[in-house]
């Protein structure tokens, strides 16, 4: 009887799915294309305009970047990196989140920032071979963030 891979669940998942506001303004895209397609046939062009919105809105859903913490590596989209490497997160919302985002964004830092997300975890880099001085990443949930990772660093 074969053994099965016990699956592990993340201490902390969260797709930085777009907002509404966005998904709303690339619905505008249904209209632009049945006029395309208009003069050739009203009921083709309405179906066209209809699978064109879907699909921008799937395609947007689908590609959002993820955050997760699983075991002592935390990754936020394609970057990945082990939470013994970070320094202290300091978890920002309102002003301080968009001075972080904005003036305050560090150059030498990575950044995984969506807009229409309010909150960011700004996490210092304390390895000293990395040239990467922070990871600034958006989230919708700031403080439990900084708190996995904290916790992530105890352990």
């Amino acid at each position: 009887m074969p053994q099965q891979a016990a699956t592990v669940r993340p201490a902390y998942s969260e797709r930085l799915a777009p907002s509404l506001w966005l998904i709303v303004a690339a619905v505008v895209v249904a209209p632009m294309a049945s006029l395309v397609f208009i003069r050739m046939n009203e009921v083709a062009a309405l179906a066209i305009g209809f699978a064109v919105a879907l699909a921008v809105v799937a395609g947007l859903i689908a590609l959002a970047p993820r955050i997760t913490i699983e075991g002592s590596e935390l990754r936020a989209g394609r970057a990945r990196i082990d939470v013994a490497l970070l320094g202290a997160p300091v978890a920002l919302e309102e002003e301080e989140a968009r001075a972080a985002r904005g003036p305050g964004l560090d150059a030498n830092g990575w950044h995984l920032i969506r807009g229409g997300i309010d909150g960011v975890v700004v996490v210092p880099v304390i390895d000293a071979d990395d040239p990467t001085t922070a990871w600034t990443i958006s989230t919708r949930t700031p403080q439990r963030l900084a708190a996995v990772i904290e916790h992530a660093q105890r352990r």
